[in-house]
């Protein structure tokens, strides 16, 4: 049910992997044994303090205190069946069983005057596998005190035992060096030796219960399963998860659907991490001079090993045809492809054929990009020298300058998108643009300092220049003009990435700071520390994660996009702003949630609230949806095609629910509604009774108050509306005062210019109604043509703001800023 994980001083019990459920706090000293027991689980310090706690209540059951001198704890183990016994091996060579229940030495071993470094259980009861410190392993009867069979191992200590319990006699040892020895103990032989199982000392390895499979862990990141279903008893490599065994220096996203980090690290290999499943990682191997010499010499031994790589740039356009990745290594002349598909090293090293015969120490490669095609390889070299290769073929297509495009080292090099430009950095503090077909010089930009990285973003045109005087200068590729300038980091510039949109510039720094720069506005919009300096940042394609690689932390980190999933304000930080320290993902503490709220108070968004009308001057629309207003005048039109083919029948019951009224507001019908017959045939005329609308519009005629008609009339549905405007007419109900107060509510709607498209509409099909009443009306004529022109200013205003807008945003796409 529970997972046991101790770090530095404290134990904690883990549920279902992910919640921390008990914590036992009480060692001084940092614990290195762990022991689950039942209801209880030991733990071992280096002070040599055991503490059997007691799993639920998290309390002590028992503390014992070893005199380092004498008795120094460096293995535990439970002996199968010895009830409430623990067995434990000592740096001095001698070991104790005891009985943690009465809290009693039961039998002291003297044991083989070597230091213990492990025990084991074996199938057999009573008898436990003893490692030494000498290589030796010592299979042990503790009932008798006897030592059944002794073996000896080359390689060191013996790091971990492990016993199979699917019918074959066998033992495995791993060892310092990451060999494994399998030992047949029916025999008392070894069988065979898995040679570089890790390549650095085997932690911990286990046998699954009842199969043939073992599984081992290292210190180099990697935890593998091996089978053992061949002849001569040698494992094979069934599946792995590994990552780095020494942090990663590079890491950019592959591809476009942002799934693929590629990652370089300083232990020479190159990797594909998924952000998907961790069981789509791949690993592409270590770089070689020559593959078929490294594979003989084994991993130790490998002289042929290519230091680690600096700088690589991969594409996926042809990566099916020929190899996609391009990659440069550390102090070395010679870059090398690497396949993707293929999870291997390529078919070229590209290098300079005047240096063929010869490698000189001093020159070597610093930059690469590749094209978008995937054709292309630009190479810059520490001498200033900057080279096009083919990446099909492997042949040199040329380079940029007479001699050497720089007189510096080159400190960055990049194509745009469609193969037009090459955009190369030299230390001497020029940007140069060449044509990439013909290779001549367009124009040369001169930087305050010298450039230490360059970034294009292809998409947009723009690039970004990283200065040695921790400076970040943004050019635009079409003007070649230095358009935006930071500065704010206070240390070396590690890496920046732009967002997919190419608004946002992120940059990390050697003073523990990653930056995001919002490039339209020109400020500072985001800033936070982290406990150790992100040494390479890149953004998803996607724009969904950051992802970031640290000095000394082995993997890469994950960061979400807030402003993808909630509202962020993007106000620029103020001068002072004091950025606080976040925790690594995945490695963050439970935090109260008052804690946790009292952190983000600079970014919390001020709720805004929208006013009924923004100015005076401006026209203001209801908040009312399309269906209440567009259709008012096409409603005959629409009550002609939702006309149904048969008259409807008469239920000869009375219906089971009670009939309402039509509207948007359910009531429901009164007796008397329903038995009215008569108004289908009869025009009531003055008898009628009076709507609320037309009371109220009366109402408004004395008062000069029409806030309530309106309100009434919005709350209408659109067949309504039709009833309500045409009982204003006098044979409908209504009389020439209410048709001059509804004209008057519609002027005062004009007049303060809010509900604009509503007055328009409720116009439209007043007019349409009563167009023949109104023309011989000379009251209410007068008032139309007030009317008219009320609207016709109106529209003029509205018409040369319009304009003004559409002709500033025709400048702003067509003109070169």
């Amino acid at each position: 049910m529970l997972v046991f994980a101790s770090y530095e001083n404290v134990l904690h019990a883990l549920a279902r992997n992910k919640e921390v459920v008990h914590t036992y706090e009480g060692h001084k000293g940092k614990i290195h044994l762990l022991l689950p027991f039942g209801d209880h689980v030991l733990s071992v310090d280096t002070d040599n303090v055991l503490i059997v706690w007691d799993i639920q209540s998290e309390e002590e059951y028992l503390r014992l205190d070893f005199d380092k001198a004498v008795f120094a704890v460096s293995a535990i183990l439970h002996p199968s069946t010895y009830l409430n016994k623990i067995l434990l091996g000592s740096e001095q060579g001698s070991l104790q069983l005891w009985n943690i229940r009465s809290n009693k030495l039961l039998y002291s071993f003297e044991g083989w005057g070597l230091g213990v470094t492990t025990l084991q259980q074996a199938p057999a009861v009573d008898v436990v596998a003893v490692g030494l410190v000498s290589g030796h392993i010592i299979v042990h009867n503790i009932k008798f005190d006897e030592t059944l069979m002794k073996f000896q191992q080359d390689w060191g200590p013996i790091t971990a035992i492990s016993f199979r319990t699917d019918g074959h006699p066998v033992m495995a040892a791993g060892s310092p060096v990451g060999h494994i020895a399998l030992w047949d103990l029916e025999e008392k032989k070894i069988i065979s030796q898995m040679r570089n199982a890790h390549s650095t000392a085997v932690a911990g390895m286990s046998f699954v219960p009842g199969e043939p499979l073992l599984i081992t862990n290292g210190a180099d990141n990697a935890i593998r399963v091996w089978i053992f279903d061949g002849p001569g008893g040698t494992g094979r490599l069934l599946r792995s998860r590994m990552g780095h065994s020494a942090p990663p220096i590079k890491i950019r996203y592959h591809g476009q659907n942002g799934e693929q980090i590629l990652s370089a690290g300083q232990d020479g290999t190159l990797q594909s991490f998924s952000t998907v499943h961790e069981r789509f990682n791949k690993s592409l191997g270590r770089g070689s001079i020559n593959k078929k010499k490294s594979k003989r010499k084994g991993l130790k031994n490998d002289t042929m090993a290519l230091p680690p790589i600096t700088a690589f740039a991969s594409e996926i356009a042809h990566q099916n045809d020929w190899d996609g990745i391009i990659a440069c290594h550390q102090g070395y002349i010679t870059c090398t492809t690497w396949n993707y598909q293929k999870c291997s090293m390529g078919a070229h090293k590209l290098m300079p054929e005047e240096f063929s015969n010869y490698k000189p120490l001093d020159i070597y490669a610093t930059a690469v990009d590749i094209t978008t095609c995937g054709n292309f390889a630009v190479i810059g070299m520490s001498t200033g020298q900057v080279d096009v290769y083919n990446m099909q073929s492997g042949l040199h297509r040329g380079c940029y300058g007479k001699e050497r495009a720089h007189e510096g080292a080159v400190r960055g090099v990049a194509v745009d998108g469609l193969n037009q430009l090459t955009i190369t950095a030299g230390k001497e503090g020029l940007v140069k643009f060449w044509k990439f077909k013909t290779k001549d010089l367009v124009h040369s930009t001169d930087l305050s300092s010298s450039p230490s990285a360059i970034l294009l973003h292809r998409d947009s045109g723009i690039l970004g220049v990283a200065s040695d005087d921790f400076s970040i200068s943004v050019l635009d590729i079409e003007t070649r003009k230095i358009v935006r300038r930071f500065s704010g980091h206070h240390g070396q510039i590690n890496d920046m990435t732009f967002s997919p949109d190419g608004r946002w510039l992120i940059t990390s720094s050697m003073d523990c700071t990653i930056k995001t720069w919002d490039l339209p506005s020109g400020c500072l919009i985001d800033c936070f520390l982290v406990n150790s300096a992100a040494v390479s940042i890149t953004m998803s394609p996607t724009g969904d994660f950051l992802a970031s690689s640290h000095v000394d932390e082995l993997g890469i980190y994950l960061w979400s996009n807030r402003s993808l999933y909630s509202l962020v304000s993007l106000r620029p930080l103020p001068a002072d702003y004091e950025p606080s320290t976040v925790m690594l993902p995945g490695t963050r503490p439970v935090q109260d949630e008052e804690e946790a709220g009292d952190e983000e108070t600079f970014d919390k968004m001020v709720e805004y609230d929208s006013p009924e009308q923004l100015g005076e001057q401006l026209v203001t629309l209801s908040l009312l949806p399309e269906s209440r207003w567009k259709n008012l005048l096409n409603l005959d039109i629409i009550k002609k095609k939702n006309k149904p083919r048969e008259p409807p029948k008469v239920p000869k019951s009375a219906p089971f629910f009670i009939p309402t009224v039509p509207g948007l507001i359910p009531r429901y019908a009164t007796p008397e509604q329903e038995s009215d017959t008569q108004s289908k045939v009869v025009n009531l005329g003055v008898l009628a009774q009076k709507s609320d609308f037309c009371i109220r519009l009366e109402e408004a005629l004395s008062t000069n108050e029409y806030a309530a008609p309106l309100n009434l009339l919005k709350d209408l549905g659109p067949s309504s509306i039709e009833i309500e405007l045409r009982s204003l007419a006098p044979e409908g109900g209504g009389s020439m005062e209410v048709m001059l107060s509804f004209l008057r509510m519609i002027g005062m709607m004009l007049d303060k210019k809010y509900n604009f498209e509503l007055a328009q509409a409720y116009l439209a099909l007043f007019l349409k109604l009563h167009l023949k009443i109104l023309s011989s009306e000379p009251k209410l004529l007068e008032e139309i043509s007030r009317l008219s022109t009320q609207l016709e200013e109106t529209w003029i205003h509205l018409q040369t703001l319009f304009n003004q807008s559409l002709c500033v945003l025709k400048y702003v796409k067509s003109a070169l800023l």
